[in-house]
Parts: C-alpha cells; structure tokens; sequence
C-alpha cells in the first residue's frame, strides 16, 4: 500500500487519506500515528470501499508516522464496528473508540513504577496520613490511583513517599497471567445439565456460528452447563468471553470458576486500574488472555482468537448503554459470534421476551433445565394484600413478612428483603411549609441517605448535606422523609429485631468488587441474618441458609410508564424469589402488594411462567411493540429550553410519512431536565420491515441545529425517561 485511508476519532473530520512512507507496512486494521495540522491523532487503517470519501491526489498526502505495536484490528472485528454503528445510528469513530480503550496498551512493552505500604510508620502521624495507611493496607498501585483509593492528596502520598512509608516496585505491564486448566475439576453434572453441556460441547467442536438461549430455573445450574463449553474452547487454544451485567456480580463468578479451572478468569471493567487494563488488553490483542469476563465494554476488544462468548443473566437490563453509544450487549454480542462464526451462550432463568420469540422462531436453539440442582425444590410463593393485611402506622412490613422474619432469626436461617430503592427515602419534605428537595440540574427530587448523611440526585450525582431547618420557611426540625428506600427498611428491621445483623445491600454499599467478596464470605459464614437490598440482590448471590425472601413493594416497578415494566417486575421478583431455598432447606417468598390481580403478580403468584409470557407477548403482538416491532427514540437536548423545544419541535415539523412507521412527539420527557439539559422526545413505533435507521438518518440528516443542541438516537430503548 502507498496510500492509506484512516478512520480517526473524530466524527466530525470523516476519513482521512495519508501516504505510506517506503518501507513502512500497513494493512486493513493497523493502528498507525498520522498527522493532523500540528498534532499527531491515532487511527485505524480501514479498506477504502469501505469508507467512501473525496479522493485526495497522492501529490498532496501527509505521510504516516508511524503504525503503533499492536496487532492490526481483525476484518471480523471492523465488520462489527461497521454493523453496530450502522444499527444504533452512531457515527463509526465514536463506536471504534471503544476498541482501543486503554491508551497505554498501544504503546510497546514497559515496565511502571508502583507503591506499596513499607511496613514503616512516618515521623509525624497526621490524620491525613493516618487514614492512607489504614486504607491502603494490601493495595499497590500508581500514586494517582493510591490517592483515589485513600481519598487524600497525591501530595499526602509523596510525603509518606519520602518518608519511606510507601516504597517504589518496578512492574512488568505485560506479565502473562496464571492459565487456566480445563480438567482442573470435573465436576458431577445431573442428567439434563449432561444433555445441555453435551450440546454446547458439539457447536465448540464445530466451530460455526450457534446461538443458544439456555432456559433454566433459579438454582439449576445454568453456570457450570457452559463451563463445559468453556472447558472444551480451551482444549482448542481459543479464547472465551463472558459478560456479566453487573461488577459485583465478578466476585462470585471469580470464585466459582477458580474452583473449576484452578486459576481466575481475566477481568474487564471501568473500575480495573490504568496498568491493569493495559495489561488485559495487550494479552487479549495477543491471544494469550485464555478467559476474559467483562461488562459490556469486553464485548469490543480486539480478540485474536476468538471461540466461545456467554451473556450471563442476559435479560438484564443493564446490558443496554444508555449514553454514547446506545448499544444492547446482549444483541451485539449474538452478531459478534455471527461474524466471528463461532457459538454464543444467552443464559438466563427469565429470558427476554425478545429472545424468546427468537428461540420459537428457530433462530436461536433453545436449551432448558427445569428443575434446580441436587434436589433442591423451588420455593413457594404468597402474595400479601397490602390493603387488607396492613402494616402498623410508620411501618413498611406486613405482621405476616414480619413474623416471618422472626422465625427464621429464631432458626438461625437468613432473610432477604428485597425493594428496588436507594437510600432511606425517595423525597424529603418541609411538614410547615410543604418545601420538596428537587435536584437544581434534574427534574428529580434529591434522595436521603441518611447512613451517609446527604441528599442525592440518582441521575446526575448531585449531593448536599440535609440542612437543620427548612431552606424556604426557616423553620426547624420539620423535615419530613416520605416513602420507603432500603435503609429505611432496614432501620425498621433493627426496631423489630433488634438482635439480627443487617447488611444493606446496593450499587451504594457494593460500589468495588472487593465489598462483594466481604459481603459474600459475610453472607456465607453466617454472620448476616437480614439482607435488605435492590436488585443487586436478585441474581448470581447462592446462600444456602436464605430461606425466606419479602418483596417489599413489587407494585414499585409496574409505575412509571415503562413499556416494559410488567416483564421488568416478573423478571425482577422471580429473579430475586429464586434466592430462596437454594440448599436443603425450603424457601418461602411473600410479596406484599396493593393489585394482587394485576397480571404479573398472580403469575409469579401462581408461579405460572408461560401464562405470563403468552399474555405478554399478546399485548405486543396487538400493540405492535417489539419483538412484533420496532422502536426508536430521538432525544433532543439543550442547556436552553427554547432552543430544546424549538429544535424538536422542527424535528417533529419535518417528519417523514411512511404507513409503516407511526412518529409520536416531541412531547417534553418524563425527566425533562437532567444534568443541566432540558429535554425532549420522539418515539417511532415501526413494523418489522420498515428500515427504521434509513428513516431516521435521512430525516434528521437533512436538518442542521445550533451548537447547544444535541440530538441522540435511541434504537430499541429500553428507558423512556
């Protein structure tokens, strides 16, 4: 090649031509360094029929720099940048972006200067210090990402530094990491977990595309089914990906394949250090990364060697980015394994309605385990009328959750309450003068934590300490906490039960995966009784001693609007219903609720599955909503909110009339300001054929909008806020 066209990671600037010095080597995926008026950019080399642009002379051609050590990025990988941008309506830079995420594994083999604790102790012991040597007992890390864990000054950590309290270790970036042994320990598998793993072995074997949905009940042993499969794509010397939707679900997925194959998988998420992502990634570039378990952003490394993939708990809804780039790693995933030709395992005990209907039309093959492992019965389930069966005033626990509760305290077994709701309470008001907290970028009311004594916006982080007075009228001690959130359930379990030992669980409790593992070994050892947590707290946790699960409020999730609330509740409950009874003992499950008639809740009541998903899928089917259609959201945004409106409302004047494709809006969202930003929406609703991408850029392709105003697209939305 003597000239080359570079995708770069601006999408405002397009392709770029650049000429290849002599004796400089590129092709189709290289990672190169080129020019940019007086700066130097990194982009990818990338077939030019692929990316159409305005030809440049050769006469006029900057040449490259240089092309960075990395394998150049694979034809099956480039294809899915191409399909995932053209898919979700995004622009090829920003969706390319995330392959090469960590900027430091793009340069070549390196070593780094880390700091450990000494054992010393420092000449003067400030309080500063006092507390980084207590929090980074054990830790080694760069200084920047110390000072982040210790919550103190780089400077604080230079000073004990000095003093020869934290001592420098030369690391190798690039170590290999320990691999892993696919006959490490075999284990006894039932029959129907045999039959499963037996078939995912087979599509191992033949190396050719197989997506699978496996279908299998709370505790049936979904995870060491394809563990097997895993096994198998080591034997061939190709690599697996495993995506988990939720970062304290690592721990114990770390664990339980150490145990299987003898060493631990390699982990990839945002909360990995600098020097750890870089190493990752390298390995990965490289083929030596044996098993990588991710969240979503795994799905876009640079595999070499790609054999297997698996979306653990695959309905979540946490597989959907809701910024940037609005992809569901559940579906790009399956295309993944499309262009990789290679098998792909979606495992879920409550699959999506999606997948479902994917499986019934023969697309995926469905697999199923209906019964839990080693006998263990599935618990059973009673609703609690809230409306006759109340809970005393200023309580949130029916006498019968409550009793419940008592018993198993008295039994040495453990509970778990279950509300999907932060903090202590949803809105805090003035009882004077009727004041309500709102957050000032969100049209939100700010949430009190009161463990941690603040007011928080859940959407933008926003934070303020509670005052002693109302702000409006002045007048003291008359704030009022209003609803229920966890640590409000749990302030009434120690009232109730004063002598069990709590653990509140949620994204605010469990933000590392290291207070997972400490909460894990807690819940293991017997050393929590009550568990009170949000939907952290229903899937991947196996406590053999949990007998008895409350639903607190499972009318919570069918408020709101959302188009998929009754599938995201029946998910949500039955996910969490299946922590119960997972040992020898029996579970037991009660959910309390205002509408015991409503549909989803007498079908988890009844524990009747497929009457709930016919009955869904109907509602769809006449609705026209997906898997039956399409939808798509267009989001309009701006700092000011004429300039918001207007533009949506310029959007919505121009629409495009197809009889396929019904537009409604712009009507402002339900959160019509968030972090600052007024907001506006659209939503089409399509029939299966329409070309809804096609409609949407060539509509919104032909408008121009002021510099404020930013417009995404949504392709299949999961929030409609």
């Amino acid at each position: 090649m003597n000239r080359a066209r570079l995708l770069i990671f601006n999408a405002a600037l397009g392709p770029l031509d650049y000429r290849v010095p002599d004796g400089m080597q590129v092709e189709p995926g290289s990672v190169v360094v080129a020019p940019l008026g007086p700066r130097q950019i990194v982009g990818i080399v990338w077939e030019e029929d692929r990316l159409p642009t305005q030809s440049v002379p050769d006469a006029k051609l900057r040449p490259l720099l240089a092309v960075l050590p990395v394998p150049p990025l694979k034809a099956e990988l480039r294809r899915l940048l191409e399909w995932t941008a053209d898919y979700y309506c995004a622009s090829l830079a920003s969706v390319a972006r995330m392959v090469l995420s960590s900027g430091g594994a793009l340069r070549g083999p390196a070593t780094t200067i880390e700091y450990r604790l000494s054992g010393g102790m420092p000449e003067r012991l400030t309080p500063q210090r006092l507390a980084a040597i207590d929090a980074l007992d054990g830790e080694q890390a760069t200084i920047r990402e110390l000072s982040g864990m210790a919550g103190v000054s780089e400077g604080v950590l230079r000073g004990l530094v000095n003093q020869g309290v934290l001592e420098p270790v030369e690391v190798d970036c690039d170590r290999p990491y320990p691999p892993v042994d696919p006959a490490f320990a075999e284990p006894e598998l039932s029959p129907d977990q045999r039959d499963v793993a037996d078939r995912f072995v087979g599509a191992v074997k033949q190396c050719q595309f197989a997506p699978f949905l496996l279908d299998g009940v709370t505790g049936s042993g979904k995870t060491e089914t394809y563990f097997e499969a895993i096994a198998q794509n080591l034997r061939h010397g190709h690599q697996t990906l495993v995506l988990l939707p939720e970062i304290a679900l690592t721990e114990a997925f770390l664990r339980r394949f150490e145990d299987r194959f003898g060493a631990p998988p390699i982990v990839w998420h945002s909360s990995l250090k600098s020097t750890e992502r870089r190493r990752a990634w390298r390995a990965i570039a490289a083929g030596t990364a044996q098993v990588v378990v991710g969240a979503r952003s795994a799905l876009f490394l640079p595999y070499a060697k790609l054999g297997l993939v698996v979306v653990d708990e695959a309905h979540e809804v946490s597989f959907k980015q809701d910024d940037g780039v609005r992809y569901n790693a559940r579906d790009v995933a399956v295309m993944r394994a499309r262009f990789e030709n290679i098998p792909v395992i979606l495992a879920s005990a409550t699959p999506a309605l999606e997948s479902l209907q994917m499986a019934q039309t023969g697309i995926y093959e469905k697999l199923v385990l209906p019964a839990r492992f080693g006998g263990a019965e599935l618990p059973s389930i009673d609703t609690i009328n809230l409306i006759e069966e109340k809970p005393d005033r200023g309580r949130w626990l029916s006498p019968r959750l409550v009793e419940a509760l008592k018993d198993r305290l008295e039994k040495g077994e453990q509970s778990l309450l279950f509300l999907n709701r932060r903090g202590y309470a949803p809105l805090t008001l003035c009882r004077h003068c009727g004041f309500r907290f709102q957050c000032p970028n969100c049209s939100a009311w700010l949430v009190e934590h009161r463990l941690s004594r603040r007011l928080a916006c859940h959407h933008c982080g926003h934070e303020t300490v509670p005052p002693d007075a109302c702000p409006e009228c002045g007048e003291p001690d008359c704030l009022v906490a209003c609803g229920p959130g966890v640590e409000r359930i749990a302030h009434e379990v120690e009232e109730i039960l004063p002598e069990a030992r709590l653990a509140i669980v949620t994204s605010d409790t469990l933000n590392s995966p290291e207070k997972a593992a400490q909460f894990i070994a807690q819940a293991e050892a017997g050393e929590i009784d009550v568990i009170v947590g949000t939907q952290l707290v229903t899937k991947g946790f196996h406590f053999p001693e949990l007998t008895l699960v409350g639903v607190v409020d499972a009318d919570l999730g069918l408020e709101g609007g959302d188009l998929r609330a009754a599938e995201r509740t029946y998910q949500q409950v039955a996910q969490v219903a299946g922590r119960a009874g997972r040992g020898a003992k029996p579970g037991e499950v009660f959910i309390q609720t205002r509408h015991p008639e409503a549909s989803v809740i007498a079908a988890l009541a009844a524990g009747d599955r497929d009457a709930f998903y016919e009955a869904e899928t109907e509602a769809r089917r006449h609705a026209g909503a997906p898997p039956f259609g399409r939808w798509a959201a267009i989001i309009v945004s701006s700092e000011d909110e004429a300039e918001a409106r207007e533009a949506a409302n310029r959007i919505g004047a121009t629409r495009p009339n197809f009889d396929d494709v019904m537009i409604l809006g712009p009507a402002p969202a339900p959160l019509s300001m968030l972090r600052g930003r007024y907001r506006y929406r659209l939503l089409l609703n399509a029939r299966r054929s329409a070309e809804v991408q096609q409609v949407i850029r060539d509509w919104l392709g032909a408008l121009s909008f002021p510099q404020g105003v930013r417009v995404a697209v949504d392709i299949d939305p999961y929030s409609f806020v």
